[in-house]
């Protein structure tokens, strides 16, 4: 499984050994993500093999990302249940680097 690191500045929001890369995203466990930054969101979208995508803001230092995280909870096919309930984030907000 691939390692990365996901931070905004100097602040880890998630950091795992274990990532499942989708479509150039990394997504993280929800155990090695840093939740007490990040608050949900009313915000939803559909993927049409994934299903319905629930988004979090990120607060660091006082500011706010919003939206800047998604997850799946619950996965329309067989192919996304490895993502199930799996953090990723906006490469443009977040900075995920592999480890």
């Amino acid at each position: 499984m691939p390692s990365a690191v996901a931070k905004i500045d100097d602040t880890v929001i998630a950091d795992s050994d274990d990532t499942i890369k989708v479509e150039g995203n990394h997504y993280f466990p929800k155990d090695s993500v840093n939740f007490d930054v990040m608050t949900k969101t009313d915000m939803k979208t559909v993927c049409h093999w994934k299903g319905d995508a629930s988004y979090y803001t990120i607060t660091v230092d006082g500011n706010e990302y919003e939206n800047a995280a998604w997850t799946y909870h619950e996965p329309i096919t067989e192919r996304a249940e490895p993502i199930k309930d799996y953090v990723a984030f906006y490469g443009n907000i977040v900075n995920v680097e592999d480890k």
